[in-house]
């Protein structure tokens, strides 16, 4: 790449790479495994800046590579958790913690307990924003397996969530 083009990575690169590294935090759930996809995304992206015609497309290819990554890492048999018969020691929670970072770090546990497929819809229908046409176009999905994915992601959602949340519960 030439001095302009490499000007211009750089200045996407700066302008998003939080917003790629929270979206690699919520596909994932931790923040060393986010580092990771978030580089992997963006080292595609380099290698592939001449070739990219449209730039006004660059975060839903960036979204797409992360997402891709994110079930390829864990499809990986050593990224596979094991369960266990009982928890390890776990730390003592303070009580003066406010309720909105309860509620966050009961959805990321919560969001930890659906696979990866189902957990990258819901992270980029409800937590980028995005509608089903275009979460469908960042997966290469058709928009109804988007649909179906939406539905069981939320079913396993509120299974693993039980009643921590209330307004995530079924109506019925």
């Amino acid at each position: 790449m030439d001095q302009r083009e490499e000007q211009e990575f750089a200045e996407y690169f700066a302008a998003r790479r939080d917003a790629v590294r929270r979206t690699a935090y919520l596909l994932c759930g931790d923040w060393h495994r986010a580092d990771d996809l978030a580089q992997t995304a963006f080292v595609a992206l380099h290698r592939r800046w001449r070739k990219i015609r449209d730039k006004g497309a660059l975060d839903a290819y960036v979204r797409r590579t992360l997402v891709r990554a994110s079930i390829d890492e864990s499809r990986r048999p050593w990224r596979r958790e094991r369960t266990v018969e009982e928890f390890p020691d776990t730390p003592v929670t303070d009580t003066e913690v406010g309720e909105s970072v309860a509620t966050r770090e009961t959805l990321l546990a919560g969001l930890a307990g659906v696979p990866p497929r189902q957990r990258a819809v819901l992270v980029l229908r409800f937590l980028e924003g995005l509608d089903v046409a275009a979460t469908a176009a960042a997966l290469k999905c058709t928009e109804g397996t988007v649909k179906s994915q939406t539905a069981r992601g939320l079913e396993a959602l509120r299974a693993s969530l039980g009643d921590a949340l209330d307004d995530l519960r079924s109506a019925s």
